[in-house]
């Protein structure tokens, strides 16, 4: 047996969107006289979705349910005007992308970014490439929640066991593990190897490229 499907993850995994994530944000805090936040620490408020991330960069005295749904709203509509302005593939990802749909493999983007983002960016930084893109639109089957992942599974005909889970992060793993497919973590995102084999990782890559040896070499 032979894994025939990929799930990946998109941001710091497919796509460097760090920029643009923070910029939108650090917009919205000018705007209300709150401190910006560096891309560094953006690294880490990245994975759990916008509404998250909104929360996280908050200053402590106004992070109310209130004020987060208020400026998340906010964020969401500076994010879409700028969302593929510097927004990259990494490289090495579209020659991974051509590789694999010329095997015939299987490819789907989930993210925990909102449903609607994620689709407009893989629908302009990676046209035709991907058989599911699924976003989140729905607070309780946002990652780790395996639902979403198994249910891009089962619209392929496959068994979790014949699909890889690729992502940059602790929650991309417990995903995966979840979801019982294979997860791999991949070191050129927003978080390191340790903390994605403590997460649940059974490979971690170092380039895109290196999935290919995945497929050649993995048996289970």
């Amino acid at each position: 047996m032979k894994f025939k499907g990929i799930i990946f993850d998109l941001d710091g995994t497919l796509v460097n969107s760090l920029e643009d994530i923070s910029d939108a944000m650090n917009i919205v805090l000018t705007g209300l006289n709150h401190p910006t936040h560096t891309y560094d620490t953006y690294q880490y408020f990245i994975g759990s979705g916008l509404r998250n991330l909104v929360s996280k960069a908050l200053p402590a005295s106004n992070n109310s349910e209130e004020q987060i749904e208020t400026c998340f709203e906010c964020m969401v509509d500076e994010y879409r005007k700028i969302c593929t302005l510097k927004t990259k593939p990494y490289e090495g990802i579209i020659d991974l992308l051509d590789n694999l749909v010329s095997q015939n493999i299987k490819l789907a983007v989930f993210s925990n970014k909102a449903d609607e983002l994620t689709k407009k960016i893989a629908a302009e930084i990676f046209p035709d490439y991907f058989d599911n893109v699924v976003g989140l639109s729905n607070e309780a089957l946002k990652k780790p929640n395996p639902f979403e992942a198994l249910e891009i599974g089962k619209s392929w005909n496959l068994k979790p066991e014949e699909i890889l889970f690729v992502g940059d992060s602790d929650i991309d793993m417990q995903t995966a593990t979840n979801a019982n497919m294979f997860a791999v973590g991949v070191t050129w995102g927003y978080r390191t190897e340790k903390e994605l084999f403590e997460s649940g990782a059974k490979l971690v890559i170092t380039q895109p490229l290196n999935l290919l040896e995945i497929l050649l070499s993995v048996k289970y």
